[in-house]
């Protein structure tokens, strides 16, 4: 028998729930796919947009503030300008090249870094 794997699902910290879906629902688009927990108890959650699916929890033990996530892309631009067209004055990305492609980088309300990718076709 051959173990697949099927999907990697990162769990990033969080400590503000509210400044959490402002960025990853308002500003990225996510939808919240489920929460557990509400008010002064801890609360862990999932967003998703397309193939992108990220859990956020405040509990103790559960990531670490600064990961980064790397999430590869199909039209960086168009995320690009969709972003600038946001109504979220905490950031304003820019598109660097990096590594074969290009990426912009995105800091959210735990200071997770968001590293969207894009490859350059050879």
């Amino acid at each position: 028998m051959t173990v697949a794997f099927e999907r990697v699902v990162p769990v990033l910290r969080m400590s503000d729930v509210a400044a959490t879906k402002r960025f990853y629902c308002d500003y990225l688009g996510c939808t919240v796919d489920w929460q557990e927990g509400d008010g002064d108890r801890p609360v862990y959650l999932q967003v998703s947009r397309d193939d992108l699916v990220l859990q956020l929890s405040s509990h103790h033990g559960d990531g670490t503030p600064g990961t980064a996530v790397i999430i590869y892309i199909d039209d960086l631009a168009a995320l690009h300008r969709e972003l600038h067209e946001a109504e979220y004055p905490f950031l304003s990305p820019g598109i660097e090249p990096h590594g074969g492609g290009h990426v912009m980088t995105l800091l959210d309300p735990a200071s997770n870094l968001l590293r969207f990718f894009e490859r350059i076709p050879v």
